[in-house]
C-alpha cells in the first residue's frame, strides 16, 4: 500500500506487540490465534507470539464465524488477533468461544466505534521485550489447519526444528536467495508454503518482500515491474494469472526465477512463463504436514520440467505400496506408489487427535496420499492425489496427466479434471475449462486434441465451461466441489457430452 517498512522497524514494533501480549499473560505454550491477511501486522504478531515461546494459530481470513469459533475451541487458544476487516466473522467466533480478542487496523479515532480493545494502543503502552524467550528445538511453533477432503480441519503441529531447517536447508541446497532480491509476497501467509518459501526465507536473507492482501493479475504485474521483483513464489493459478495479465502488457519484470508448488504445474504454463518473463520456474512439492517442502528443483541445476525434483537434505522421500495399510512396504527405484516422508520436516502430529496421526504416521513415515514415483537418481515425479485418481472401466486416469494435455489447448486459459461416478463406466472423466475466449471456444476442438494425445479411456467425455475454477486457501483447485457440483444431474444441463 505505498510503505516500505526496514526490518530494523519491524523487530522494534514487534517487540512492541510481543510486550503488549506478555502483559496479557501470554507466554510459554500459550496459542494465540490470528486472522490477519497479508499485511505488515502478519509478522509483527506472527514473530512477537513466537518470541514468547507462544505458539501461532494462523485462521484462513474468509473463514466464516462457524469455521472460526471451530479453530478457536479445537486449538484452545488463549487469544485471538484480528484484523479490522474480519471482525464481523471473528468477533462472534471469539464471543462464543469466550477467547479474548485485539483487534489490529482499525483506523485511529475509529476505536470507538468498534467494540474490541486495539494492539497498537496495548502495544504504545507496554514494555517491550529485550530478547525472545528460549524454547527446545522440537516445542511446537505452529498450529495449522488442514482443508482435509473429508471431516473437520486438524491441527497440523509444526516445531521450530522443522520451520528454522526449512529455511536452512533451502537457502544452502536449493533456493539462491540474495539480500538484494524482492520476492513476491502474494501467496497468503496464513498458509504453509506462504510462511516458509516467502516469509521466513526472504526474513533470513534480508530480501525484501512485496505484500499483496488478494491477487489480481494486472495489479501483480504492476507492482512487480514497480518494484523490482526478482522472484515470483506462487501456485500454478497465480502463473496462469500473471500470464494472462502479461498478455494485456507490455511490462515485464526482470524475474531471476520463479518458484511453484502447492499443486502440479502444467508443463505449458512453466514454457509459457519462461517464454514470457525469461526465468526459468523451479518446481517443489510439499504438505502442511512437512513444515512444507521435501523436494526441489533446485535452482543451480536445470530444471526437470514435470518433476519436483529430489528430496530436501536430512528428508527421506520413498514410494510404498498405495493399497497396503497398517504398514509401509516400500517399492523399488521407478515403481508408482504413495509418496512416503520422514525426517526433521515431519509435524508433531495432529492436535488432540492422535487417532488420525497413527493413521498418517506409519512404521515412522508420514504416508501423503500421493501417488508418484522415484528414479534411480532420486528425482521425484507426482502422478496424482491418491484420492483424485478417476477408475475408469477398470483403467486408472491421473487426472494431472489429462490437464498437462489440455492446457496445450491455446483455447485453454485454465482446468480441472476429475471423474463422477457413472453406473455403466463406474467413473466417468469430467473436465471443468476456463476458455481463453468464451465466445470463440469450441469442445469438440478440445476434445479432438485430448484424443489425439491421450489413450481412449482417458479422454474426458464430458466437458463443463465455467467462468472460474473453486479455490482453496492456498490456491489450490478444490475438485471435490466440482465433484460435488456436477454429481447433479441437472448440473449437466449446461455440460457437453461427447
Amino acid at each position: 500500500m505505498g510503505a516500505a517498512i526496514s526490518y530494523r522497524e519491524l523487530w522494534d514494533q514487534t517487540r512492541s506487540y510481543a510486550g503488549a501480549l506478555r502483559a496479557r499473560g501470554i507466554g510459554r505454550g500459550d496459542r494465540v490465534a490470528m486472522a490477519v491477511p497479508n499485511v505488515p501486522d502478519f509478522p509483527r504478531i506472527y514473530f512477537a507470539v513466537l518470541s514468547l515461546g507462544a505458539v501461532v494459530v494462523p485462521v484462513h481470513p474468509l473463514f466464516k464465524a462457524e469455521e472460526i469459533e471451530y479453530v478457536l475451541r479445537d486449538s484452545g487458544a488463549a487469544l485471538v488477533v484480528a484484523a479490522a476487516p474480519l471482525l464481523g466473522e471473528v468477533g462472534p467466533a471469539a464471543a462464543r468461544s469466550g477467547v479474548p480478542l485485539l483487534t489490529v487496523l482499525v483506523p485511529e479515532g475509529m476505536g470507538a466505534q468498534v467494540p474490541f480493545l486495539r494492539l497498537e494502543d496495548e502495544a504504545a503502552a507496554a514494555v517491550p521485550i529485550e530478547r525472545y524467550e528460549g524454547t527446545g528445538p522440537l516445542d511446537a511453533a505452529t498450529v495449522l489447519y488442514t482443508s482435509g477432503t473429508t471431516g473437520t480441519p486438524k491441527g497440523s503441529v509444526a516445531s521450530h526444528l522443522a520451520l528454522v531447517e526449512q529455511v536452512n536447508v533451502a537457502l544452502i541446497d536449493a533456493i539462491d536467495i540474495r539480500s538484494d532480491d524482492v520476492l513476491f509476497g502474494g501467496l497468503p501467509l496464513f498458509h504453509s508454503f506462504g510462511q516458509t518459501a516467502v516469509m521466513n526465507i526472504a526474513f533470513r536473507k534480508g530480501a525484501a518482500v512485496i505484500l499483496l492482501p488478494r491477487f489480481d493479475g494486472a495489479e501483480v504485474l504492476r507492482l512487480l515491474v514497480e518494484h523490482g521483483a526478482t522472484v515470483f513464489t506462487a501456485v500454478p493459478t497465480m502463473y496462469i494469472g500473471l500470464l494472462q495479465a502479461a498478455a494485456q502488457s507490455t511490462q515485464r519484470p526482470a524475474l531471476r526465477f520463479g518458484v511453484s508448488g502447492g499443486a502440479a504445474l502444467p508443463t505449458a504454463v512453466l514454457e509459457a512463463f519462461e517464454a514470457t518473463f525469461g526465468a526459468s520456474v523451479h518446481e517443489g512439492y510439499g504438505l502442511t504436514e512437512t513444515s512444507p517442502t521435501i523436494a526441489f528443483n533446485p535452482t543451480h541445476e536445470p530444471i526437470r520440467p514435470g518433476t519436483v525434483g529430489r528430496p530436501y537434505w536430512g528428508i527421506d522421500v520413498e514410494i510404498a505400496a498405495a493399497d497396503v495399510e497398517g504398514r509401509i512396504e516400500l517399492l523399488p527405484a521407478g515403481e508408482l506408489g504413495e509418496i512416503v516422508v520422514r525426517g526433521h520436516a515431519l509435524f508433531k502430529g495432529y492436535l488432540g487427535r492422535p487417532d488420525a496421526t497413527a493413521e498418517a504416521v506409519v512404521d515412522g513415515w508420514f504416508r501423503t496420499g500421493d501417488l508418484g514415483t522415484r528414479s534411480s537418481d532420486a528425482v521425484i515425479t507426482i502422478v496424482d492425489r491418491k484420492k483424485d485418481m478417476i477408475v475408469r472401466n477398470g483403467y486408472n486416469v491421473y487426472p494431472t496427466e489429462v490437464e498437462q494435455v489440455l492446457m496445450r489447448h491455446p483455447g485453454v486459459a485454465n482446468v480441472a479434471v476429475f471423474g463422477v461416478a457413472h453406473a455403466e463406466h463406474g467413473q466417468e472423466v469430467h473436465a471443468a475449462v476456463v476458455p481463453a475466449d468464451a465466445s470463440s471456444f469450441d469442445t469438440d476442438q478440445l476434445v479432438a486434441h485430448a484424443r489425439e494425445h491421450l489413450a481412449a479411456y482417458k479422454y474426458p467425455r464430458v466437458v463443463h465451461v465455467v467462468g472460474e475454477l473453486p479455490l482453496g486457501p492456498s490456491g489450490k483447485v478444490l475438485k471435490r466441489e466440482l465433484v460435488a457440483h456436477f454429481t447433479d444431474a441437472h448440473a449437466d444441463a449446461g455440460a457437453d457430452t461427447v
